[in-house]
Formats: C-alpha cells, structure tokens, sequence
C-alpha cells in the first residue's frame, strides 16, 4: 500500500506551508522580493480556492472555482521554474514542491474533466 496522501485539502495546506518555506528562502533582492511577493500569493491562493469549492453551490460553480485554484498552480509552477533557472535559490524544497504542483495540477485538471463530464450526464 502506497504511504502517499491522497487528502486534497491537507496536501494544499502542506504545498501553501512549503511555499511560504521557499518564500523565506530567498534572497533579499529585488527578484528575490519580487518572485517572493508573486509567489505567496498564488502559491498559497489554490488551498482557499478548494476550500470555496467544496462548498460550491453548483457544479458549475465547483467547476469555477477549481479553474482558479489551476490557474494559481500554472502560475507558481512557472514561478518556481524561474527561481529555479535564474537561480535565486537552490534547494531540494524547490524541486519538491515544484514537482508536487505539477502533481495538484493533474489532478484538478481530472477533477475538472470529471465534473463537466458529470454535468452531462444529468
């Protein structure tokens, strides 16, 4: 049996938490403040956007929800993906977080696909 989370909700606060980790990793640069300030607020933003889903009134707007919440992980992961190539910061909780973001996309991309799929159905 695999060990991995599969708790949506508390792999998001994880990711927000290792976000906010990077953030104070970086340098005290103008980039560093600059891709820091960005990064907080979209790599934290797609834990509250769930959070709203899941408490959505409508499927449509569970749909709506989530594709903001992916809008803020493409955005990170392209953040992350910088900061990693400039390099202003180089360490392990870069590379694991990015990879974890690639993973939240896929899934809410599945979920958003599955939803609408749903939405059909009925």
């Amino acid at each position: 049996m695999n060990n991995r989370k599969y708790d949506l909700e508390e792999r998001l606060m994880q990711y927000a938490l290792n976000i906010l980790e990077i953030v104070e990793r970086l340098p005290n640069t103008y980039a560093g403040k600059y891709f820091g300030n960005q990064l907080v607020r979209c790599g934290t933003s797609p834990a509250f956007h769930y959070s709203e889903a899941k408490s959505a009134e409508s499927r449509k707007d569970f749909v709506h929800k989530l594709k903001v919440g992916l809008k803020e992980l493409r955005e990170s992961s392209t953040n992350m993906k910088i900061i990693r190539r400039k390099p202003l910061l180089k360490d392990l909780i870069l590379d694991n977080t990015l990879n974890e973001c690639e993973e939240l996309i896929s899934i809410f991309v599945k979920s958003i696909q599955t939803t609408k799929r749903n939405m059909h159905l009925k």
